[in-house]
């Protein structure tokens, strides 16, 4: 990299003003990059955080110094998101996004979950010459208008009737996804990608038009983590759920199920909208006890000291960010055999994979009752993260894709030297990627 680069990363959610996992991994991309010294704006929709969530973030996020956030807010609350979600248009927040667009000569734009502030986004051209666009499919909102494939509102979606679906999760229909309207938006990105292959082929087999390479998340080494932990933070044996408190994420099937579990207790870290009623479920079992939402470094404790943490997900994760934050402490993982969960496990040996509650107990018995086990579980995640998953391994990835596609849109990469783009050019499109969906 001759020079630093110039970003702009365009999302509904980011820290504090968030809710899952997509937002933390843009929030490490951007630091990381701004540890690279790039400079990286983020501009994130603060109407649509509100729409979901009245109060003020309960977590404080640090800053960093070559890492601007751009709050957008319309004056007019919910009503923006609204209109966006409806429209597929910025409406509201369209003058700031395209003041921003213009703020200065960006080298890459680079798209998240944009759901709410419209496909329209797409489409803008900054004026101050053209940049790499690169898209990364955090959610299935592509090619699903409740974003998560969960159909009816009780298990997930076998084939689409999105119609129906719109009406019983109680969201209004988005007309303008009958037309070609996103198909013609998409056209303006140069560069899709996804965090796991799952679900690049996922919206390839949905009819999603343009091709999407493999992208994997990453998080930072935590080494000191699991070299200096800190003290036990509970007093007994437990497994460990991370993840918000909805039902797509399965915590209710770990409840039930924890009846039948008598040497463990379960700690639950997160917060959502279904807490009051998955504590009122759990209430007859004091072996289930409920963390509340804890930061990244809270967290890093209950990960590392947990005998194996949890994924039961009953729906089609897009990755499974949980997964590699256990890795990264030399925890080993128990996954539902659904979605992205299985990819993640099997690329690592790190854990067990289930497919119905007899396998579950089993494999919390294999890992609570042999200390050796968990440990090489632990060892070979660790191992996998470090190679796949980690800050280093992402970021040349990532600059991989952006070069190569930079190449195809301007024939050369115009940040680097005439040298190396050479070398690029003789590269062409080759390398460790994995395209899927060609069209």
């Amino acid at each position: 990299m001759d020079r630093p680069l110039n970003f702009l990363h365009l999302t509904t959610f980011y820290p504090p003003y968030s809710f899952g996992g997509d937002a933390m991994y843009i929030y490490r991309l951007s630091h990381a990059l701004g540890d690279a010294g790039h400079q990286v704006d983020v501009a994130h929709c603060v109407d649509s955080y509100h729409l979901l969530h009245p109060g003020e973030p309960g977590i404080e996020f640090a800053e960093h110094p070559n890492v601007k956030r751009h709050e957008l807010r319309s004056g007019y609350s919910w009503l923006s998101p609204l209109l966006t979600q409806q429209t597929g248009r910025a409406f509201l927040k369209q003058r700031q996004i395209r003041e921003l667009l213009n703020s200065k000569p960006y080298d890459v734009i680079h798209y998240h979950n944009i759901s709410l502030l419209g496909p329209q986004v797409l489409t803008m051209e900054p004026d101050l010459g053209a940049a790499v666009k690169m898209y990364m499919t955090h959610e299935h909102w592509l090619v699903c208008p409740t974003h998560v494939l969960w159909k009816f509102g009780n298990r997930p979606c076998e084939k689409p009737d999105c119609f129906r679906c719109e009406i019983k999760a109680k969201r209004p229909p988005q007309l303008w996804r009958h037309t070609n309207y996103l198909a013609e938006a998409s056209a303006h990105v140069d560069q899709f990608v996804s965090p796991s292959r799952f679900t690049a082929k996922m919206h390839a087999d949905r009819g999603f038009p343009e091709p999407v390479e493999h992208l994997p998340y990453f998080i930072d080494r935590v080494d000191s983590d699991w070299r200096n932990p800190g003290p036990q933070p509970h007093n007994k044996p437990y497994f460990l759920f991370v993840g918000r408190l909805e039902r797509i994420k399965g915590l209710q099937t770990l409840i039930d199920l924890w009846s039948k579990v008598n040497d463990y207790d379960l700690l639950v870290a997160g917060a959502g909208a279904e807490g009051e009623i998955l504590r009122a479920q759990a209430a007859g079992n004091p072996r289930i006890k409920f963390l509340g939402p804890l930061s990244q470094l809270q967290l890093g404790g209950f990960y590392q000291h947990a005998l194996a943490c949890i994924v039961p997900s009953v729906t089609y994760e897009t990755f499974g960010i949980i997964i590699i934050e256990a890795f990264a402490r030399r925890t080993p993982v128990i996954v539902r055999d659904l979605g992205a969960l299985p990819e993640v496990v099997n690329d690592s040996g790190g854990g067990f994979i289930y497919r119905d509650d007899d396998e579950l107990l089993t494999a919390i018995e294999k890992i609570g009752t042999s200390p050796d086990l968990r440990d090489q579980l632990g060892k070979k995640g660790y191992e996998a993260f470090v190679t796949n998953w980690s800050r280093e391994a992402h970021l040349k990835l990532y600059f991989d894709f952006l070069e190569r596609a930079a190449i195809k849109k301007f024939g050369t990469v115009p940040w680097v030297t005439e040298v190396k783009n050479q070398h690029l050019f003789n590269a062409g499109s080759s390398g460790s990627a994995v395209c899927v969906g060609e069209s």
